[in-house]
């Protein structure tokens, strides 16, 4: 089945030009030129990856990506022009997968898509029958890809979600900041470990009762992040 991706930009040739490009590869292209349709097409259709500029009409790709978040964790690449690392940290932390610096080589986009659409689509095989990860009063459905904490819900992003499903599945065992880039977003990722430090701590503020005196994700210092079991 074609891939279906979305591509939201208000400059017409550019998204022109990347639909064109992965039409060619055989994918199926939906387009959205401001944050509003964007946000409608996402609540109404099923994509495997979002591509999301960061200047937007009506709403910017930051305020589209966290209202996603809410209702679902489709890969979002965040395409942004400035090539400042802290707009770059943003948009992670607003729940985004990767992002682009433009101008960009169509290839260099095609790359990554491809990438994140191999690391979704080993997860999707990987889980055949429900699975449940559970310690204390923390559980995780592998499946539906829901957290809860004393039967309350708790809403993370995909890769929130990835990070706590590699900790609680190995309890006690220290990652380095190094080693969770590599396995949660892979080696061709073009971030650096910053990106793992943003999400221990978003992860720490939904997770944690007192994020400062964490019981589930810790810190062990000068070394990496455990899940204490």
């Amino acid at each position: 089945m074609a891939k279906k991706v979305l591509v939201v930009d208000d400059e017409k040739l550019i998204v022109k030009g990347i639909r064109f490009s992965l039409e060619q590869d055989g994918m199926e292209v939906d387009v959205a030129y401001d944050g509003e349709e964007a946000l409608q097409k996402i609540r109404e259709n099923t994509y495997d990856i979002v591509l999301l500029d960061v200047m937007l009409p009506k709403l910017t790709g930051f305020e589209v990506c966290q209202q996603v978040r809410d209702f679902s964790s489709v890969p979002i690449v965040m395409l942004t022009a400035k090539g400042d690392d802290m707009d770059k940290i943003l948009g992670l932390e607003y729940g985004a997968d990767d992002y682009i610096t433009k101008p960009f080589n169509i290839l260099e986009v095609k790359a990554r898509i491809k990438a994140i659409m191999r690391r979704s689509g080993r997860k999707e095989t990987k889980a055949e029958t429900p699975a449940l990860l559970e310690n204390g009063d923390l559980r995780m459905d592998l499946e539906s890809r829901r957290l809860y904490i004393a039967d309350k819900e708790i809403n993370l992003t995909a890769k929130e979600f990835e990070v706590l499903e590699l900790l609680v599945a190995n309890p006690n065992k220290v990652y380095s900041r190094e080693a969770l880039l590599n396995l949660i977003w892979g080696a061709d990722y073009p971030g650096d470990v910053r990106t793992v430090d943003v999400h221990i701590r978003r992860l720490r503020e939904k997770v944690e009762t007192n994020p400062s005196e964490p019981k589930y994700v810790h810190t062990k210092w000068g070394v990496g992040y455990f899940f204490k079991g």
